[in-house]
């Protein structure tokens, strides 16, 4: 990995974020500033800076981790330095000593940072009385406040547009992976060909782990959000579809693998492969049909009706071809019923 790589993330964060974290820094220093006269109100502005984050409910989080390290850090360094006094050893003492305690509370690395951070600060500012680091405390939890009502006021975030981009994009190629199958049984493949065709199906799990985890971000910007109600039922939707969408994808992977397993060239001459062909394309339609929910601007489709309306009648293949068939035929049930088709 590169040094560019390790210092620049792959987008910047939003400058929304970035104004917000400005805003609730300058305010956290003013008003403690002006509530707790003394020193510079270093302790409140950091609080405020750490607190705002991506969801209210990460910075309500953020908030408690912080005021739990601070609070511990002061209460380590103010212990150090009644005891031994000020000097550069003693503050040296007072980090490893504040590391320590965060490994035997088994507390966070953010917490453990932060308590060996706050001790260092407190002994490094030259102040360790009682009102000092009670003052510091205080300070700390008013940055903190600070920092969440302004994440809360100024647009707070809603991570609802990323999980229906990922979603929508599960679906499009989930779609496009089972015509891409459906034509390959139609016709004579060569093995680069079936390779491909492998490694394109296999590429949907990383695809539904994403969507999944965009969901999830989604879910979590709404814990503590005012702006909730707005969009629960949206991702509550989205959550459905990509239930709906998982065993399929898991079902296709599997056709498909069947498919690169048994394949010969005589397998597209099979009337009973082509009826399961025939199928597919409906079962891909079906799927863009699913999708449309999570598209802001959906693309036209040929029918609004879903495809797979009647159970599909075979007869008994009439080569040696009836292990792929049946496989192809067990998969392709499980995905009618998750579509909503009629039974066999």
């Amino acid at each position: 990995m590169g040094i560019s790589a390790t210092l620049r993330a792959t987008k910047r964060v939003p400058l929304l974020q970035v104004a917000k974290s400005a805003v609730a820094t300058i305010a956290a220093w003013l008003i403690a500033g002006w509530l707790i006269p003394g020193p510079l109100p270093v302790f409140a502005a950091i609080a405020a800076l750490l607190v705002v984050q991506p969801s209210v409910n990460q910075s309500l989080g953020k908030a408690v981790e912080r005021s739990i390290g601070v609070i511990l850090g002061v209460v380590i360094a103010t212990g150090i330095s009644l005891v031994f006094g000020q000097s550069t050893w003693i503050i040296l003492l007072a980090i490893v000593i504040a590391m320590l305690v965060a490994w035997a509370l088994k507390m966070t690395p953010g917490t453990s940072n932060q308590v060996a951070i706050s001790a260092m600060l407190v002994l490094a500012l030259g102040a360790s009385s009682p009102e000092y680091a009670l003052d510091r405390v205080l300070e700390t939890l008013i940055g903190a406040a600070i920092g969440i009502v302004v994440n809360v006021a100024i647009v707070p975030p809603v991570a609802v547009a990323p999980a229906r981009e990922h979603v929508a994009r599960l679906g499009g190629e989930l779609a496009a992976s089972v015509d891409r199958l459906a034509a390959a049984l139609e016709g004579p493949q060569v093995a680069a060909e079936v390779e491909t065709l492998m490694i394109e199906a296999r590429l949907l799990r990383p695809m539904r782990d994403a969507a999944e985890a965009a969901i999830d971000a989604g879910e979590e910007s709404l814990t503590l959000n005012p702006r909730r109600s707005a969009h629960r039922e949206e991702l509550a939707a989205l959550r459905d579809l990509l239930d709906r969408l998982s065993p399929i994808v898991t079902q296709l992977i599997g056709m498909t693998r069947a498919f690169a397993d048994h394949y010969d060239d005589a397998l597209h001459r099979e009337p009973t492969v082509r009826a399961i062909a025939e199928q597919l394309r409906r079962v891909s339609h079906d799927v863009r049909l699913a999708v449309r929910v999570a598209e802001p601007e959906p693309e036209p489709v040929t029918s609004e009706t879903p495809a797979l309306t009647s159970a599909l009648v075979i007869a008994p293949p009439t080569s040696g071809h009836w292990i792929l068939v049946g496989s192809l035929m067990e998969d392709l049930r499980r995905i009618r019923e998750e579509l909503g088709a009629e039974s066999a």
